[in-house]
């Protein structure tokens, strides 16, 4: 999981908005079955893609206010950002292949 960064709403902007690379966000909670399902595939992908792609974790209980202001209605969400900004974004658990076809199309 060293590929992987938990984000608060203190660090937010110096993880994601000013990110030198795409960022794949993941927004979970403690209490989700999906987020835990989810969690392994997320730590590989970050791994693997670690050269071009920084990996971004959020507990939604620990951060309401980013969730918020990003439109998450529900957990896991995964989002990508390039150069500060939200490019896409997709609602429920991905296996590795959908995982990984969301950030080559968005990257």
């Amino acid at each position: 999981m060293a590929n992987n960064v938990d984000v608060t709403s203190a660090n937010f902007e110096q993880e994601v908005v000013n990110a030198d690379k795409p960022v794949l966000l993941k927004f979970w909670a403690p209490w989700c079955g999906p987020c835990k399902m989810m969690a392994p595939v997320v730590d590989e992908v970050a791994d693997e893609k670690a050269d071009g792609l920084k990996v971004v974790s959020i507990n939604v209980d620990d951060a309401p206010e980013i969730a918020s202001e990003q439109g998450v209605r529900g957990v896991p969400t995964v989002m990508m950002f390039k150069s500060g900004a939200k490019v896409a974004s997709l609602v429920g658990a991905q296996s590795k292949s959908q995982l990984t076809q969301f950030i080559d199309q968005n990257a």
